[in-house]
């Protein structure tokens, strides 16, 4: 019998690579994804580099890589702010919008469909519960 953060993990496994599927099969992979999803929640205004990677659902190291490749695919670009040169701002092209509106149906049915064995409530509940959980581990790891 799994314990409780191991059937988290294999449950978020599986449903991850359920959405995937999607996602892969218009060119770009789930953290790209979830870039482009975090850049067009931010409006034309865009997003530092770091305060995209803050946003990652997936934490990863190589977010300029990442950006590269996206900017490489003409979904984002990025502009160095002139009076900090160290600042780069990102944003997503119309390409990027268009690429996304193209997914979001495809993507939410596919959640649905993963989703399926639990009920409306039953999935407001888990995501209270995933919540909590979430801001549980927060907690401890600002008190530490």
């Amino acid at each position: 019998m799994d314990t409780p953060a191991v059937s988290l993990m294999r449950t978020a496994e599986m449903v991850k690579r359920s959405v995937s599927v999607v996602i892969d099969a218009q060119g770009i992979t789930p953290q790209q994804y979830n870039v482009l999803r975090i850049l067009r929640g931010a409006g034309s205004d865009g997003l530092p580099t770091l305060e995209i990677a803050e946003r990652m659902v997936e934490q990863t190291p190589g977010i300029t890589r990442l950006l590269d490749r996206l900017e490489g695919k003409k979904l984002v670009r990025r502009e160095r702010c002139p009076t900090d040169r160290r600042q780069v701002t990102c944003r997503i092209t119309d390409d990027g919008l268009t690429l996304l509106a193209g997914l979001d149906r495809p993507v939410r049915e596919a959640e649905e469909a993963a989703l399926s064995g639990l009920t409306p409530k039953q999935l407001q509940q888990l995501i209270a519960l995933l919540d909590r959980t979430r801001n549980g581990l927060q907690n401890s790891k600002e008190a530490s």
